[in-house]
C-alpha cells in the first residue's frame, strides 16, 4: 500500500526582527493533525537593537506552542503570567475564549519553533491558560536525540496536554545518524527540518526524499515507519495527528470557524480594555493594531 507524500515549501519572512520560514499553513496543505501553524524562527545573531520583540496581541481558538533551541523569550500575557522561556523548555498558552500576549528576546542569539494547535469544538471558548513545561522526557535512536515536546513516543509521554491526539517530537543529531522509527498509522505527520540535511524514506513510499531547511516533508496517514539518514549533524521536527475532517478558518491571530466570527473578534481587540483578550501589563510599548478584516471564506 502506497502512502501520500507531499514536499511543502516553507514561506520567508519576519516576525519580530527576527527571520522566519513558515511551513503552515500553507497553499497546498492547512494542517497536520491539529497542528494549524508551524515558524521556523532564525537560527539567528541579532544586535541588541534588532531583538526579536512583539508587541501585545490577541489569539483565540487555538493553543500556542513555543519550543525553544537557543536563547530567552520573555513571555508575558493577559493573565498576568510572566514567564522565560529558556533552551530545552516549552511554553504552553490554550487561548480558548480569548488571551493576549508579548513576546520579548532577552538574548542576541535565538533559534525556536513557534507552532500553533487549533481547538476542537468542544474546547474553544475553554477559559484561557498558560503553562511553563522546563523539563522534557528525552531518548535516543540511531544517533538522534529525541525529545518528545507533546504526546508519546518511544516509550516516553510529555507532560505537555493536548486536547486531539497529537505527536511533537525534537530530533537532533551531532554528526552521522541513521534510525528507523515507528510511526502511528491513524496519525498524518510532518517532519519539518530546522538545520542540516536528511534523507527520508517513508515505509510505503518508493522515493527517499532530502530535505533541508524550508522544506516540510507530509506523509498520509497509514505509514507504520519511516527512515532518517543524515551524513553531518541535523535537527528536525516530528509533528503528528489524526486528520480533522474540516480545516478551521485561520486569520491573523484567530482560529475560527466562520467568517463572521473574526469580525467580533477584531471589533473586541479594537476596544481600548482588549474586550475578551484583556490587557498585558507590563510591556514597554505599543500593543499590536488589528488589521482590516478581508472577505474571507469558510474552509471547505
Amino acid at each position: 500500500m502506497s502512502v501520500h507524500v507531499e514536499r511543502i515549501t516553507s514561506h520567508v519572512g519576519d516576525v519580530g526582527g527576527i527571520p522566519i520560514q513558515r511551513a503552515l499553513p500553507n497553499k497546498g496543505r492547512r494542517l497536520i493533525g491539529a497542528w494549524c501553524f508551524a515558524d521556523h524562527a532564525g537560527p539567528a545573531t541579532l544586535p541588541p537593537q534588532q531583538r526579536m520583540n512583539v508587541g501585545p496581541h490577541p489569539h483565540t481558538g487555538l493553543s500556542t506552542f513555543s519550543w525553544m533551541i537557543e536563547g530567552e523569550i520573555l513571555h508575558r500575557d493577559s493573565l498576568g503570567s510572566e514567564q522565560v522561556l529558556r533552551a530545552g523548555q516549552v511554553n504552553l498558552m490554550t487561548a480558548g475564549h480569548g488571551i493576549s500576549h508579548s513576546e520579548e528576546s532577552l538574548t542576541d542569539r535565538i533559534h525556536l519553533a513557534q507552532l500553533w494547535i487549533a481547538l476542537p469544538d468542544a474546547e474553544r471558548e475553554r477559559a484561557p491558560s498558560f503553562q511553563h513545561f522546563p523539563d522534557l522526557p528525552r531518548c535516543s535512536a540511531g544517533g538522534f536525540e529525541g525529545t518528545v515536546l507533546v504526546g508519546d513516543w518511544a516509550g516516553h509521554r510529555s507532560p505537555v496536554p493536548s486536547f486531539t491526539p497529537l505527536l511533537g517530537v525534537d530530533l537532533a543529531a551531532s554528526g552521522p545518524a541513521d534510525a528507523v522509527l515507528a510511526l502511528d498509522t491513524r496519525f498524518e505527520h510532518g517532519f519539518m527540518l530546522l538545520e542540516g540535511e536528511v534523507e527520508i524514506a517513508p515505509a510505503g513510499h518508493e522515493a527517499v526524499e532530502t530535505v533541508a531547511p524550508g522544506t516540510l516533508l507530509y506523509v498520509g496517514p497509514g505509514c507504520a515507519s519511516v527512515e532518517l539518514r543524515g551524513a553531518a549533524a541535523s535537527r528536525l521536527l516530528l509533528l503528528g495527528g489524526e486528520p480533522w475532517a474540516e480545516p478551521p478558518l485561520l486569520w491573523w491571530n484567530f482560529v475560527g470557524r466562520e467568517p463572521a466570527e473574526m469580525t467580533v473578534w477584531a471589533q473586541d481587540w479594537a476596544r481600548e480594555d482588549g474586550g475578551r483578550f484583556g490587557v498585558v501589563a507590563g510591556y514597554p510599548g505599543p500593543r499590536l493594531a488589528v488589521p482590516p478584516v478581508p472577505a474571507l471564506r469558510r474552509p471547505g
